[in-house]
């Protein structure tokens, strides 16, 4: 008997019937079509896999992700997600959010996702500003973002979604451009091969409210100089020469820029990227221009158990060690009272 094998699905198959409405040239477009080439080169499964979104403009995307989709409340997609994952962990569930939905009233949401280690791939869309609601600033924007909410000029230090992750006890981090699309379907790709909560902050152009808030560094006229895309165990080295590299200053324990044949420094000298080092993904998320180039690609990756594992072994001990059970008993049980007529 022949046995059928079904067709292999593209990206087009994981588009949905609905129409895209996003702001033109809104970068949104480019990470969709990041995420529909990823999830053909998973060959997942739509009928296994759930998107989860909160409000925003990102929250849209489970609309247009033929794959099972649910729009949360504001914030609140780390924790709908976690339900959905505890309920089910053989989904493959997905979450994504704004900067303004994860960092400002759904932070304390990711955070718990994030220290928790639920096995989820988290989009954190960022581009610095709340892009529905016409452009106030977010807890992303640079000091002196003047916005209608911040019309002299923003105060607030912003926070790196990198930096609060690492600091939340993140197990996976990484970041990507809306742009690069031949980068960004393997930055998301590792995201789902990790075992726990996997975060992708992806830098992401509004065009109407905050156009080319990232220009200065990935703007093609400077982005080779301005960006360094980091590879497990590769010395880290950039430039358009690839001429220049990262290492820890002597004497101390920053990092500084080199020069590849000045002084005689070697490619010996820079700084090996290690995923599994804590303490120099905080470095690297640290790192802005122009004194330093943007990391990209996976900054921090050392896997442990997943949250959902660790509850369904703990369930299954506790029915091993009770013999049988009687819920009738149980309800009768302590203290009970009787309501008359």
């Amino acid at each position: 008997m022949n046995v059928m094998t079904p067709p292999a699905l593209t990206p087009k198959d994981y588009a949905t019937d609905q129409e895209v409405r996003w702001c033109p040239g809104c970068g949104d477009y480019a990470i969709l079509k990041s995420v529909l080439k990823t999830l053909a080169d998973l060959q997942a499964r739509p009928e296994n896999t759930v998107f989860v979104s909160g409000i925003g403009c990102a929250a849209r995307f489970p609309y247009y992700v033929a794959t099972y989709g649910f729009h949360t409340i504001h914030g609140r997609a780390p924790a709908v997600a976690t339900g959905v994952k505890l309920a089910n962990p053989e989904l493959d569930v997905w979450v994504v959010g704004g900067d303004g939905d994860m960092l400002s009233i759904g932070g304390n949401h990711l955070m718990h996702v994030l220290r928790r280690n639920v096995d989820l791939q988290i989009l954190l869309f960022n581009n610095e500003i709340y892009g529905l609601t016409k452009g106030q600033y977010s807890p992303t924007s640079r000091v002196g973002t003047r916005s209608p909410s911040t019309p002299q000029g923003s105060l607030d230090t912003p926070v790196s979604a990198a930096c609060f992750a690492l600091g939340a006890g993140a197990r996976f981090v990484a970041r990507g451009v809306d742009t690069q699309q031949k980068v960004l379907p393997e930055v998301l790709a590792r995201a789902h091969a990790h075992k726990g909560a996997s975060l992708v902050e992806i830098f992401q152009n509004c065009i109407v409210y905050n156009d080319n808030a990232f220009g200065h560094f990935t703007d093609r006229s400077v982005a080779e100089e301005a960006q360094i895309h980091l590879e497990h165990g590769k010395p880290l080295i950039f430039g358009k020469a690839r001429d220049k590299g990262l290492r820890v200053k002597p004497g101390s324990v920053a990092l500084e820029v080199v020069a590849l044949g000045e002084g005689g420094v070697t490619e010996a000298d820079l700084l090996v990227h290690d995923e599994t080092s804590r303490i120099q993904a905080q470095m690297l998320a640290e790192m802005e221009p122009p004194a330093f180039p943007v990391a990209l690609g996976v900054l921090y990756c050392n896997p442990g158990a997943s949250y959902e594992t660790d509850v369904r072994a703990q369930r299954e001990a506790v029915k091993a060690s009770k013999s049988g059970g009687d819920l009738k008993a149980l309800l009768h049980s302590g203290h009970t009272w009787t309501v008359g007529a």
